[in-house]
């Protein structure tokens, strides 16, 4: 799975916005935690609490408490140490009450305890950032600002501190976080996916794009289009641009074409390996909808190209829309 970097400037406001921040692992098990769908980032939540459906995280709603997680690249973490002062998340509305180091296993991490007054109500916050396992880890804790039996602080902290990162995601929950349904894969493997953008799969050990003894096919969304047919074949071949470094590409075929019932285009090309000038065959679809549109590029060597470009086309014609 890919990390989203985050600007510098921005890393603050994420914080406050998405009300965020870190934590850590914890003397529990890994295998007691519990991974909200979809996210890397799991721990065991107190009883009465359990996995959010609107967000990466928990919530007891009958309470009005919630968890919050998010995670950034590891290098986020000397960034955010640096910018969260008091005196900086003052200005977002937060009263911080305390900051402390929170030993955690395997890395190191932050807890502040805060209040932040909304327009109805007081929120009482434990925010927590964590290097763990060569991420950064944003946590959130929230309850309302008065006592409550359910939440003591020493569950809260318990919690928190059982924080863990799961090197895999089932290959179900990845193919869950995109913009379209994936109903055949060819038999090829999942490499990676950008939630609510793009998956690359693979047949080969290799997972990077440039690996180009081995099929690969990256399938993306991307807002607009041409709204004419006529300027489809032009959009069509200047996308084509967006390519790995491949030497000498050239276009030996492009035709308008229905994919999946939907208006479509397809380019074919070639080129060749810049690492030791294989021959590789390239072909691209794009798919055309209402505000947006479906690309799917394969690319492959030229000796495997037959088989090849028939699982693309499987795969290709197993996509729907959700």
């Amino acid at each position: 799975m890919n990390h989203y970097l985050v600007g510098r400037s921005s890393l603050l406001g994420l914080l406050v916005a998405c009300v965020l921040s870190a934590a850590l692992p914890s003397p529990v098990r890994a295998a007691d935690a519990v991974f909200p769908f979809g996210s890397l980032l799991g721990l065991v939540p107190p009883p009465g609490m359990t996995p959010s459906n609107a967000f990466p995280g928990f919530e007891d709603r009958k309470n009005d408490a919630y968890i919050r997680l998010v995670m950034l690249p590891g290098k986020a973490f000397a960034e955010l140490e640096q910018t969260m002062s008091s005196d900086a998340l003052r200005k977002q509305g937060m009263e911080i009450e305390k900051r402390e180091n929170f030993e955690i296993a395997n890395g190191k991490a932050i807890l502040l305890t805060a209040r932040q007054h909304a327009q109805t109500m007081t929120i009482r916050k434990w925010l927590l950032i964590a290097s763990i396992r060569g991420v950064t880890a944003m946590v959130s804790f929230e309850t309302p600002d008065k006592p409550t039996a359910a939440y003591p602080e020493t569950a809260i902290r318990a919690a928190l501190a059982s924080l863990t990162v799961r090197t895999t995601m089932p290959v179900k929950e990845q193919l869950a976080l995109l913009p379209f349904k994936m109903t055949e894969l060819a038999g090829m493997r999942l490499v990676r996916v950008v939630p609510g953008v793009a998956v690359q799969l693979t047949d080969g050990p290799r997972d990077t794009l440039e690996a180009f003894e081995q099929p690969n096919l990256v399938i993306s969304v991307g807002p607009g289009g041409p709204q004419r047919v006529g300027d489809r074949k032009h959009f069509a071949r200047t996308a084509l641009n967006n390519l790995p470094p491949i030497k000498d590409v050239r276009i030996v075929g492009s035709e308008p074409m229905r994919i999946s019932g939907q208006p479509g285009y397809e380019v074919r090309a070639e080129g060749k390996s810049p690492q030791d000038d294989a021959d590789i065959q390239i072909v691209q679809w794009l798919r055309f909808g209402t505000g947006g549109y479906l690309r799917i590029l394969g690319i492959a060597p030229k000796q495997n190209w037959i088989p090849a470009f028939t699982r693309f086309r499987a795969v290709r014609d197993g996509l729907e829309l959700r």
